[in-house]
């Protein structure tokens, strides 16, 4: 149905919101109460000159009768459907909702993107209390502490006698041991109730960087001009000296990336009904694939994740997209294609894969591995390895189910897994 075709609900809907009988509308705009009654259950088209009177005579903007709710919300909510198909929502009213009620409609978007907002959250914690080193240390204190004592414990009870000497050494080892399991179960209870503030912290530089860059979407309209210093924008982060030494290295490369791809020939290129396909685009814009993965990632408004890894498989860059998220510790899914890449530096790898999870979305993913310095007498060449992954709504072949990490993966049965499943 067209976006246009709930015209005559809106106008029935800010008519009685404003309290107008149908009769006192129509004398107020020029055109009969039967000819209103046709407009407002949407069976006669209305022109312009009628659209503009009876929004003046309602005290609202033509817009808002003519186009209803916003795109963006019309956008939200088509989302919330995909991803909740179960609830069997009505999709093809979904301009309908929006247009009669947009108070209900804009609580039903906010509510899915809290939803999302909350899983994001679920998912982290996960992926935190699986593979968060400190936490795995204190716990491993505790319970090692804990399994002391009752060793002890059993030594005292199943013992009918023993030396005056042995007994009290096993007693101070009982004190000993409740002395140290109580601080170590103390600092476990401080380090899990720490705020948010003193977790950030505790982050590593590159995740601070990540950080920096994710709300900045990946885009640094600074670096996108001649002349951008990279200097001052590091000088306005709120960054950790260390941190700061990283994101300058990458700015460096970004504004490099920026002189030669410019962002306006990239958008140009896609603006010109050109899909986002990088081996397309490195055609169309007469540049490196290599290049174009990396400046799609950064192009504003195109949803996309990006990962950044060397020859050992650590990764040095991460960005995330809804439906896909990378672990924060601990080894990532081994059958990601950006490890395909790795094995054949200079071919391009295209997969369709789907990431386990709360909310999984079908992507495209492209990755490409190249040396990043010349490579000396018997030395084979450092080689990074670039992943780009854009959201796939085509019903073509099956995509490859990844996860992130095999303590979260709930992929059963899978060739590539290390540990079992802790969920």
């Amino acid at each position: 149905m067209k976006p246009d075709s709930f015209v005559g609900t809106r106008i029935r809907e800010r008519r009685q919101i404003a309290g107008l009988r149908q009769a006192d509308l129509a004398r107020r705009i020029g055109i009969s109460a039967s000819y209103l009654n046709l407009i407002e259950h949407n069976r006669r088209r209305i022109g312009g000159k009628v659209l503009l009177r009876i929004a003046e005579a309602l005290g609202v903007e033509p817009s808002i009768l003519r186009d209803g709710a916003e795109a963006a919300l019309l956008g939200a909510l088509r989302q919330a459907v995909a991803d909740f198909p179960e609830a069997g929502a009505e999709l093809d009213r979904v301009e309908e909702l929006t247009g009669r009620f947009p108070g209900w409609a804009a609580l039903v978007e906010a509510a899915h993107a809290r939803v999302q907002s909350l899983e994001r959250t679920v998912e982290g914690l996960q992926d935190r209390l699986a593979h968060d080193p400190e936490l795995e240390a204190a716990l491993h204190d505790v319970l090692s502490t804990a399994a002391s004592i009752r060793s002890t414990a059993s030594i005292l009870v199943e013992t009918d006698a023993l030396e005056v000497e042995w007994l009290n050494r096993f007693h101070g080892n009982i004190n000993e041991d409740s002395a140290r399991l109580a601080d170590s179960s103390r600092a476990l209870v401080a380090y899990l109730g720490q705020e948010a503030a003193a977790e950030t912290d505790r982050r590593l530089p590159q995740e601070e960087v990540e950080a920096f860059l994710a709300d900045r979407s990946f885009y640094i309209p600074q670096l996108e001009a001649p002349g951008g210093s990279v200097a001052a924008v590091v000088g306005e982060s709120s960054l950790t000296p260390a941190a700061q030494r990283v994101l300058e290295a990458y700015l460096v490369g970004y504004q490099r990336d920026a002189q030669a791809l410019p962002m306006a020939v990239l958008q140009s290129a896609l603006d010109g009904s050109v899909a986002p396909d990088p081996l397309v685009l490195a055609q169309t814009c007469a540049a490196p694939v290599g290049l174009v993965l990396r400046r799609l990632a950064s192009v504003p408004g195109l949803t996309s994740a990006y990962g950044l890894c060397d020859r050992s498989g650590a990764f040095l860059l991460r960005k995330e997209a809804p439906g896909f998220t990378f672990p924060r510790l601990g080894a990532v899914c081994p059958l990601l294609p950006i490890f395909q890449a790795l094995g054949q530096p200079g071919v391009v790898v295209r997969e369709s894969v789907t990431q386990l999870g709360a909310r999984e979305a079908k992507f495209s993913c492209y990755a490409l591995a190249e040396p990043t310095a010349a490579s000396g007498y018997n030395r084979p060449p450092l080689v990074q390895a670039a992943m780009l992954l854009l959201p796939d709504q085509t019903a073509g072949d099956a995509a490859l189910p990844v996860g992130t990490t095999c303590r979260i993966c709930a992929r059963t049965p899978c060739p590539a897994r290390r540990e079992a499943v802790i969920l």
